[in-house]
């Protein structure tokens, strides 16, 4: 297998220590379009655009504006395999240039709901050569070390996710304007120093030419397809535990009046606590590999699904340590998984392999978010988040006989 023949630079080659911090702040300044921009708008938008129907359906559609716009656009960017036939580096600037001004658009005057939602998918377009390309260039400059490498690019992520439970506690102080702006603009800036310190990988082989048939024959590969699955497994339970977090609060608050609600600030912790989990678990898998530090967390999380019932029944002290677990195992499996993508996947397909596993990810996000609200007015809140155990559970059995490459997966 292609993925297996070890690909060596010189002897002579020192990665430059500035490689990683820059390609981290450039990710989450760019994913800043996307988690950032989303929660302010929500609630300023109402005097943006005075139209009703805005204000009242559209609201929550223009999360999925986004959220399809990524789609589709890493399902054209793997079919083209842009990522490993045009220079990362390149891709990652003009998408964060491009995704700059779609940002930007909306303060446009008098724009129609249609051109808002058109903004947020062309939006959702640009971070699809933003999130996994990111990845890709990683991938280009660790060929060992990989999951210690994404684990601070997942944790930059996560902070990116949590930042709006922060910003909604800000919002009242900050015009929106600003906030578009100042979005479009640490985008700009993210795109920018990649691209200028950040030169192509030593381990970056330029794909061959374009056979859109080929895209998809990575998963015939049996190792690469049960890291796919793992991270299927993880993705079902990942997007919609951070959505519906407010929820999970509500619920226990509900359940125990006498302690009272929650403030905001819970929602972001407990989002916000993956970061350093994401960065505890790259360290982590030096010593025990990616496979074995990814099912590790997939096993905790799950295990948390399944006794959501009982969490909820805790007094507030022990289901606040409790969340703050499921919090940091929910997505610390995310890097390693992504790890293991990119390691069995052919060497000359590592960006569309990464671009079309994250594409079905997030696919999968929107059966599990819509699965799980259309089950919300006909099922005792405590027992909601069990829907989300089958994805740890099966990715769980996907990866069981999986074999590491070799003796450590990740460790340089």
């Amino acid at each position: 297998m292609a993925s297996d023949i070890a690909l060596s630079p010189a002897p002579t080659y020192h990665r430059p220590r500035w490689v990683l911090p820059i390609i981290v702040f450039a990710q989450f300044a760019c994913t800043s379009l996307w988690f950032a921009g989303n929660a302010v708008l929500p609630d300023l938008l109402p005097d943006l655009l005075p139209d009703a129907w805005l204000r009242s359906a559209s609201l929550g559609e223009m999360v999925s504006a986004v959220q399809l716009g990524f789609i589709v656009g890493t399902l054209v960017f793997g079919l083209l395999r842009l990522a490993d036939r045009v220079a990362p580096a390149r891709l990652f600037l003009l998408c964060a240039v491009a995704g700059s001004l779609t940002n930007a658009g909306l303060l446009l005057p008098g724009p129609t709901p249609v051109v808002v939602l058109g903004l947020r998918f062309a939006t959702g377009l640009c971070l699809a050569g933003i999130y996994p390309v990111g990845m890709k260039i990683a991938a280009d400059y660790y060929e060992r070390g990989l999951g210690r490498a994404l684990g601070y690019l997942v944790g930059a992520l996560v902070l990116g996710t949590a930042l709006p439970h922060l910003l909604r506690l800000l919002a009242a102080d900050v015009e929106w304007k600003a906030v578009v702006l100042a979005t479009s603009g640490l985008a700009l800036a993210g795109g920018v120093l990649l691209w200028a310190l950040v030169p192509n990988g030593p381990y970056r082989r330029p794909g061959a030419r374009l056979q859109l048939g080929t895209a998809w024959q990575v998963f015939r590969e049996r190792p690469f397809r049960r890291a796919a699955l793992g991270y299927f497994g993880h993705m079902w339970e990942l997007y919609t535990f951070w959505a519906f977090v407010p929820m999970l609060l509500v619920t226990h608050a509900r359940l125990h009046p006498e302690s009272g609600p929650f403030g905001p600030g819970w929602a972001f912790g407990l989002i916000a606590a993956g970061a350093p989990a994401c960065v505890a678990g790259g360290y982590l898998a030096q010593r025990f590999g990616s496979l074995r530090t990814a099912r590790a967390a997939l096993a905790v999380s799950g295990a948390c699904c399944l006794l959501s019932p009982l969490l909820l029944a805790l007094p507030r002290p022990a289901f606040g340590v409790a969340v703050l677990v499921w919090g940091m195992a929910v997505v610390a499996d995310s890097p390693q998984f992504s790890a293991l993508v990119a390691q069995r996947a052919p060497a000359t397909a590592t960006g569309t392999a990464l671009t079309l596993v994250t594409c079905l990810g997030f696919a999968l996000t929107i059966v599990s978010l819509q699965s799980f609200a259309a089950l919300q007015g006909h099922a005792d809140a405590r027992y909601l988040f069990l829907l989300l155990a089958p994805g740890p559970l099966l990715g769980l059995l996907a990866t069981r006989t999986a074999r590491p490459q070799n003796a450590d997966d990740s460790r340089r």
